[in-house]
């Protein structure tokens, strides 16, 4: 049996979640298949029932991709409660190169990217830096609040 991995993260904004995520990850904004202007277009070719696409569904990419199409498909679900606790699941990019980077290289590439997506709309939660540990990460919450690292 084939399987196909999507990541989807509950959002109120998926428009928001797929500018900053998009510079996350190096992603692209998924476009709508088959030449549609937009995914609502697509789905109501396809048959989907108006009534069950809410207002603006659709209007602008709610998923990105990898454009090497190397990993997962991340689609970002609107719903209408917001966030109220830890995220048991997050994401950890990994940017640093591992333990065969020197620790001063992997702070700098952590660094550079925590800058990047700082100015994106992430907030840093904290530093994970222990004098006697040979790592050095930062956890961040993206503009929704969702909890990820960077290491």
């Amino acid at each position: 049996m084939d399987v196909t991995l999507q990541l989807t993260i509950d959002c109120a904004d998926p428009a928001k979640l797929v500018t900053f995520w998009t510079e996350a990850l190096g992603y692209v904004p998924e476009p709508a298949p088959g030449g549609h202007p937009t995914w609502r277009a697509y789905w109501a070719d396809t048959g989907v029932p108006e009534d069950e696409l809410t207002e603006g569904v659709g209007e602008t990419p709610e998923s990105i991709v990898d454009p090497d199409g190397q990993g997962p498909r991340v689609w970002f679900q609107r719903v209408p409660e917001g966030k109220t606790v830890k995220n048991r699941v997050h994401l950890d990019l990994k940017v640093g190169g591992g333990r065969g980077v020197p620790l001063p290289e992997r702070t700098r590439r952590v660094k550079v990217k925590v800058d990047r997506l700082t100015a994106a709309g992430a907030t840093v939660l904290r530093i994970m830096d222990e004098p006697d540990m040979d790592y050095y990460g930062v956890v961040l919450r993206d503009p929704e609040g969702n909890e990820f690292c960077v290491a």
